[in-house]
């Protein structure tokens, strides 16, 4: 999502856009829907800071911070099966100044818990709605390295809020290469986890990309996944080409390629997707229309549609547009 944001939601448009608003709703629900999201947004805002102050130093009243709440309303249907509604939430509280380069991290759903790598391709969004038995309470140790010039680790530990108490560690290690100082650019995120009630869990990622123009934007993503409840490798390989319409809409092309086993692997699901994204009011509120042709093996390789819907909106003081 981030590089879906990056392209189509930049802050100012680029040569050539022809002027656009920014909100594509009536007058009179964003008369309502600017003071409450305002009013939340504060909320979330002052609740971290609040907590960090308490731990941390007074900075916590000037400090930035990457806390959020996000709301998200998802409809999917499949071809042969149920429509589906999803309505969630989704939220973070980062508290930078508890001690230097020590974070305390309160979040709901953590990566860890986001099913399978099916699942995950599947959401619209980089990760899928929890719920408060995934409520994560622990400190996370920031690496000092910077990971164009060398791997840098963050380590972190803490406790999942599920009666009985579910303590875990976690491991994650990053580094960006840019190859021959050209255009393509090769990142590497890996994270390797125990929860005392799923056990081990491991994920590597590697994204490959180059911009193509000033809108458009080519990665090559390969993801491979081990989860001790599942006790079996999955890994994925997708496409994707990134184009930016205007400063707020932008569109993805996917071909994604899914499959398990190391033993007696097998491509489980293979899809083509088409992806519209579009910044509907004030870089807060965005709605997502996702088509998406399946060939799962399930089926026989027959070919199956699906459609994906989202509404989602974000609370949080101060807009970052690349970051969301």
């Amino acid at each position: 999502m981030v590089t879906l944001v990056a392209l189509g939601l930049e802050a100012q448009a680029a040569p050539g856009d022809a002027p656009l608003g920014d909100s594509d709703l009536p007058e009179w629900a964003d008369k309502k829907l600017g003071p409450f999201h305002a009013r939340v947004s504060r909320w979330v805002e002052g609740t971290s800071r609040s907590i960090d102050g308490f731990f941390g130093t007074t900075d916590a009243l000037t400090v930035n911070t990457d806390s959020y709440l996000r709301i998200r309303d998802e409809m999917d249907w499949r071809e042969g099966e149920p429509f589906e509604q999803d309505l969630g939430a989704r939220f973070r509280l980062d508290l930078p100044t508890t001690e230097d380069r020590l974070r305390l991290i309160i979040e709901s759903e953590p990566e860890e818990t986001r099913g399978t790598l099916a699942e995950q391709e599947s959401a619209l969004t980089d990760d899928q709605t929890g719920s408060l038995d995934d409520l994560l309470v622990g400190l996370n140790r920031l690496g000092e390295r910077d990971k164009r010039r060398q791997w840098n680790t963050r380590v972190g530990a803490g406790i999942k809020l599920r009666l009985p108490l579910e303590p875990y560690v976690r491991l994650t290690s990053q580094r960006l290469w840019t190859l021959d100082e050209g255009p393509w650019q090769l990142n590497s995120d890996n994270r390797l986890s125990w929860f005392n009630g799923d056990g081990y869990s491991a994920r590597t990622r590697w994204d490959l990309g180059r911009a193509l123009d000033d809108s458009r934007h080519l990665r090559f993503l390969t993801n491979v996944q081990w989860r001790e409840t599942e006790d079996t490798l999955e890994y994925s390989q997708a496409v994707e080409l990134n184009r930016r319409l205007n400063r707020r809409s932008v569109l993805r092309y996917s071909a994604v390629a899914l499959g398990e086993s190391a033993s007696h692997p097998a491509i489980e699901d293979s899809y083509l997707q088409v992806r519209y994204r579009r910044d509907i009011h004030k870089g807060f509120t965005f709605v997502d229309v996702s088509p998406s042709l399946h060939f799962r093996r399930e089926d026989d390789r027959d070919p199956r549609w699906a459609l994906t819907l989202s509404l989602e909106m974000y609370f949080r003081r101060h807009i970052d547009r690349v970051s969301l």
